[in-house]
């Protein structure tokens, strides 16, 4: 490693020390500078009249030679006294640089991170606008996929006008899903597993478009629940409902209507608490 990248990395370590250690050290060097001056004979120093030779006196000598205050009531006259005054004003000096760019270098920190908050902060707005234009459609297709959900896990016979899904429907229940489902938007010639495919398909393409417009790694819950979503019918060993076996079929609807239901309830958390921030 070169000198010039070895006094780089030095002088990154020392910029990223916080200023409150080498304020520390700082003080920490008057007592220890002042215990020093105290072990010096006193004919190193010309003391004034008045002055006392104690740790008091050398303490406040130290404070004001770290200082570089230098009032010259105490001075310096033999080459030890010297020598020591002259590395105690030093080392003040030099800490008080590191100090300072220390406190330089926090200030820099604290800017960049209030920065890259301010930025997060205004990308969170934006995709959370999208979400909130795409969440009306994204409801739509939930509650119709929920439908045909309703329509084919329910005989003909035990249907209500209220079309409320039940979770724990068993395999005789889908004795009428080969026929039309009876919901009232359901205009089409097709089943009622049939159209459950399809709006499955549309659901899931939905979804990915929606992944690719809108960042959802801000929602990680509703992000996995889309993801699921779309994981498990692609799963699906066909596309067509009469290649499906009962158990398949069964384990989709349970698995994915429970899945329609949470993405529902996220977003209806993610709008009303953006009306709430507002």
């Amino acid at each position: 490693m070169k000198f010039s990248d070895k006094l780089k990395h030095f002088w990154h370590v020392v910029s990223n020390i916080r200023p409150i250690y080498w304020l520390s050290l700082y003080i920490a060097l008057v007592p220890i500078f002042a215990l020093i001056y105290w072990c010096i004979p006193h004919g190193q120093f010309r003391i004034p009249d008045g002055g006392t030779a104690d740790y008091g006196g050398w303490l406040y000598y130290s404070i004001v030679t770290i200082t570089t205050l230098g009032f010259g009531d105490y001075t310096p006259m033999g080459p030890i006294a010297q020598c020591v005054t002259a590395i105690e004003v030093m080392c003040g000096l030099i800490i008080i640089g590191f100090f300072l760019n220390a406190v330089g270098s926090m200030k820099s920190e604290l800017d960049v991170t209030s920065e890259l908050e301010r930025q997060r902060a205004v990308h969170k707005s934006m995709e959370l606008d999208k979400i909130i234009k795409n969440t009306p459609v994204f409801i739509h297709k939930l509650n119709l996929f929920l439908s045909f959900c309703y329509a084919v896990t329910t005989p003909i016979s035990k249907r209500k006008n209220s079309l409320r899904f039940n979770p724990e429907f068993k395999e005789e229940d889908l004795q009428d899903m080969h026929k039309h489902s009876g919901l009232p938007e359901d205009y089409s010639h097709r089943s009622a597993v049939e159209n459950l495919f399809k709006c499955s398909s549309s659901l899931s393409l939905f979804i990915d478009s929606l992944q690719s417009r809108v960042d959802l790694s801000l929602w990680p819950e509703l992000l996995e629940d889309c993801f699921s979503f779309v994981a498990n019918y692609q799963m699906l060993s066909s596309d067509d409902p009469n290649d499906e076996t009962n158990a398949e079929l069964m384990n989709f609807i349970k698995t994915n209507a429970l899945l329609a239901r949470d993405i529902q309830t996220k977003l209806t958390e993610i709008s009303t608490s953006d009306n709430t921030n507002n």
